[in-house]
């Protein structure tokens, strides 16, 4: 019997995938639900696992988009499994192959070495000097003397390159761009293009949080077996923020504005398929611990490929770190259709000011991009503040003034 594997609907609003990598060869015996091929929609890189046992044979090539539903290969249910290891019949199959034999060195002519001899490309003292004005080498030019000497003539009519010199390599590549990096290419260029886009910025002390965090971080590990990291007092300051400011927490849609009484706080992680946002779901509800655990969960599936449609559907509210890459200062784009994201940066000591005194304090940059159709000024600076606020003050602002209470130790 020969079944026909078609693309299942990775989602409601997905139409095709694009096969990113085919993990068995045509001919190859596959069992039930083993993986076949990798599989790129616009959100994320999915496993296509057989439907049955049997002989596969390919309907499509690696980068081809194919729409859901369609055909993508054949199972022969009815083949036998091969008798020995999946690899046996690869084996056999290479040491039935001839060895290519090694190719054989191509005669030189003898009028190719009698036109090259130890004067070619030599300059004549005259040809030195003029082409020391121009800035040139003698062997970048052909001579026209005798064995090919670089003649005072040579010289003079030689033009040097309008670039700059260079014996670097020149070359360049082409490469198709995956599904997922088109689909975020597209919805950047969305964001810039339909929303009011307008981005504050504010500067955050972070000595409160290096204190806390080299006071309990090894505790804070040791029993719950997470750093204690900078996203989750983050991730608090903005869930507080964003209940002073609904306006922040809210979305366009037509004419209307939709305001949330819940927090889904997505996170910017970077991929091996590219940039992937991940959603926390109800942030407002989460502990530090709670925070930190679903941060590297979510981090460690999206390294791995294995995060899911829904798992990156929905977030009302998105928080970008450039800073583990070294970015001081940016102006991230909004994730549409939220109406903010909070860009995080680098941490460097600055000079700062402090009670008349001038210190040197651990400093980091925050930047909030928002669509001023329905954020004004003063609600997306009063958001910033706050933010700025919960961080300088996390014991009072995040932890209720109960410290190992808040950090559950």
């Amino acid at each position: 019997m020969i079944l026909e594997m078609k693309v299942p609907s990775p989602g409601e609003s997905i139409k095709e995938v694009e096969i990113a990598t085919w993990l068995v060869q045509d001919g190859d015996y596959v069992e039930k639900d083993q993986a076949i091929a990798e599989v790129d929609s616009d959100k994320a890189t999915l496993e296509l696992p057989a439907e049955a046992s049997g002989i596969i044979t390919l309907k499509a090539e690696e980068g081809d988009a194919v729409a859901v539903g369609a055909v993508v290969c054949l199972i022969d249910t009815s083949a036998a499994k091969p008798e020995g290891s999946a690899d046996a019949p690869k084996q056999e199959k290479k040491e039935e192959e001839p060895k290519a034999e090694a190719p054989k060195p191509e005669a030189v002519s003898s009028s190719a070495v009698e036109n090259k001899t130890y004067a070619t490309g030599t300059a004549s003292p005259a040809a030195k000097k003029i082409l020391a004005e121009k800035g040139m080498e003698a062997s970048s030019i052909s001579g026209t003397g005798k064995d090919g000497r670089v003649t005072k003539e040579d010289a003079i009519s030689a033009v040097p390159s309008m670039g700059t010199p260079t014996g670097g390599s020149r070359g360049a590549s082409r490469s198709k761009m995956s599904m997922l990096r088109r689909k975020v290419a597209e919805r950047l260029v969305e964001a810039k293009n339909t929303t009011a886009m307008l981005t504050t910025f504010n500067e955050v002390d972070m000595s409160p949080i290096f204190a806390l965090r080299n006071e309990y971080k090894d505790t804070f590990k040791n029993k719950h077996g997470v750093g204690l990291g900078f996203m989750s007092f983050f991730t608090l300051a903005v869930v507080r923020a964003l209940k002073m400011y609904p306006a922040v927490n809210s979305m366009i849609d037509g004419n209307e504005m939709v305001s949330y009484d819940f927090y889904d706080i997505s996170i910017a992680v970077s991929g091996p398929k590219g940039l992937m946002v991940p959603v926390i779901r109800n942030a407002e509800n989460l502990s530090f611990r709670g925070v930190e655990s679903e941060v590297k969960r979510l981090a460690l599936r999206a390294r791995d490929g294995q995060i899911t449609i829904d798992e990156m559907t929905g977030g009302t509210f998105t928080i970008t770190n450039g800073g583990v890459f070294g970015s001081m200062l940016s102006t991230p784009i909004i994730n549409p259709p939220q109406s903010g994201i909070l860009g995080m940066h680098n941490i460097v000591e600055r000079p700062v000011a402090v009670n008349g005194k001038v210190e040197i304090r651990p400093i980091m940059y925050v930047a909030l991009s928002y669509d001023h159709r329905i954020i004004d000024g003063k609600e997306s600076v009063g958001f910033l503040v706050a933010v700025k606020e919960a961080l300088e003050n996390p014991t009072e602002l995040l932890m209720n003034n109960d410290v190992k209470r808040a950090l559950e130790l």
